[in-house]
């Protein structure tokens, strides 16, 4: 059986991620594809690395028939995005790239992203998109929210260890490096080459960055009380991928069986040998997020370090793998292809 797709936001790079897993999977058809300013253009002149794919012209989400859509995918900005998807047909299977449903508090949204959430009806029915951790609800979801790249990253590295009660859940520091394709495609001064390039900063420092609002949520929830991560993300001159490491109080030994043991089976989670770090290099365009363990020379002491591609499996990987789910293929369709190295 082949699905038609539909991608809004096809413009940004999370669109133009998602083409490339599509246009290899063996049961999806991209059947509509929309962009703002760009509209009426051809993917082919947006991202001239897509050139050989045979793509619908992009066009205003409004020229779309999305009673021929069985799936679409929404790769908008926040905020836009829930006034795009509270219009769109109540039967329609979504998956929201964006930050609009990823939290169940509307105040903590507010809080978070600075304004009211404005399509609560369907910010109750969401499911959040961490597919290792919500398999189930996520394949009888009709709307599903997508997590944070940064997000996603810190929890592959932590959640086992926070539900099984192996760290010290009052000291966790979260230490992480993203590339600059996670702030997306608009123009921005201080990621031009000149002002980035050569250079390593922090952001967001003291607790600001918006990802938070999701640890909060999930690493309370697993833990049963309140959980705060102390975090700090830093913007590295790389196009791709994110490398976070994790700080925490307990037995390295027992970390790593830990989660050895909770990702057994995962078809994208890979847990390397006690003491090997990842890298970024070694899932680079990939959906996998490679996970490494080690003592700290403090006894007592462990570092927990988690590698994936941003684009990838902290984003438009991880919506075609749920996808996948929510439309009944194979949850590996599309996504088993070899990292890029080097």
């Amino acid at each position: 059986m082949t699905h038609k797709i539909a991608i809004l936001g096809a413009s940004g790079y999370t669109g133009a991620e998602l083409v490339r897993l599509i246009s290899q999977h063996p049961s999806f058809e991209i059947a509509a594809l929309s962009a703002d300013r760009k509209a009426g253009m051809e993917m082919s002149q947006v991202f001239p690395h897509l050139r050989h794919l045979d793509m619908p012209t992009l066009c205003k989400i409004g020229e779309i028939d999305f009673s021929q859509i069985d799936l679409c995918f929404c790769a908008l900005p926040h905020k836009t995005s829930q006034e795009v998807i509270a219009a769109l047909p109540k039967t329609l299977k979504i998956v929201d790239l964006s930050a609009d449903f990823r939290l169940r508090d509307p105040a903590a949204y507010e809080k978070w992203y600075g304004n009211p959430h404005n399509a609560l009806e369907q910010q109750t029915e969401a499911v959040y998109g961490l597919t290792e951790f919500y398999r189930n609800d996520i394949a009888a979801a009709r709307l599903v929210a997508g997590t944070g790249c940064n997000a996603a990253t810190g929890q592959f590295a932590l959640r086992p260890l926070i539900a099984d009660g192996v760290i010290d859940l009052d000291e966790i520091i979260l230490d992480l490096k993203c590339a600059v394709s996670g702030a997306g495609r608009s123009l921005k001064e201080g990621l031009l080459h000149a002002e980035l390039s050569e250079g390593y900063n922090a952001y967001a420092i003291g607790g600001t960055h918006r990802h938070l609002g999701e640890f909060d949520q999930e690493f309370s929830k697993v833990a049963g009380r309140a959980v705060k991560v102390q975090f700090t993300p830093h913007l590295m001159p790389a196009n791709r991928g994110i490398l976070a490491t994790a700080y925490v109080k307990g037995d390295a030994q027992h970390i790593h069986e830990c989660l050895a043991a909770a990702y057994t089976g995962e078809p994208f989670i890979e847990v390397l040998p006690f003491g090997e770090a990842p890298s970024t290099h070694h899932v680079r365009g990939s959906n996998f997020c490679h996970i490494g363990v080690a003592a700290d020379r403090i006894e007592g002491r462990a570092i927990v370090i988690a590698a994936l591609d941003n684009l990838t499996k902290g984003s438009s990987g991880q919506a075609l793998q749920n996808a996948n789910l929510m439309l009944g293929e194979d949850e590996t369709s599309g996504l088993m292809m070899a990292p890029l190295f080097p």
